[in-house]
């Protein structure tokens, strides 16, 4: 996948143990593949943003996952049950992938395609406002 990449993403994924920067690599080609203006940038001095209109997923490699932080505002469905934590956060929740763990490519990318369409709508806070 080409896209524009961020070179302080690219530090933070390979600063990362070989199983997490798959994965982070993975989700980086999902969220790119569900909207080619999506833009990669470093937000909270060293965290990876994916943004379009407005925030749609960070990364956070913790020490035995990597979390996928979905700005949603909790909006966006969850069909196939892949939310793992913040149910009930009215900014963001969070899907975790453990080491050798799928990733549930079709489900996730879904919800950056809902995201995108939200944040281009005016965004999570807009729409559960009207």
């Amino acid at each position: 996948m080409t896209h524009a990449k961020d070179p302080r993403v690219d530090a933070y994924i390979d600063g990362l143990p070989e199983w997490q920067q798959t994965i982070c690599h993975q989700v980086r080609d999902l969220v790119h593949a569900a909207d080619e203006e999506v833009i990669e940038t470093i937000k909270r001095t060293r965290q990876p943003y994916f943004v379009l209109a407005g925030n749609i997923c960070a990364l956070l490699a913790a020490k035995d996952h990597v979390n996928v932080f979905l700005y949603d505002g909790g909006m966006v469905p969850d069909p196939d049950g892949i939310i793992t934590g913040g149910h009930g956060n009215k900014t963001a929740r969070t899907v975790a992938v453990r080491r050798g763990e799928a990733i549930n490519e079709p489900a996730l990318a879904a919800m950056f395609r809902q995201i995108i369409v939200n944040n281009r709508a005016g965004g999570w806070r807009k729409l559960k406002n009207s």
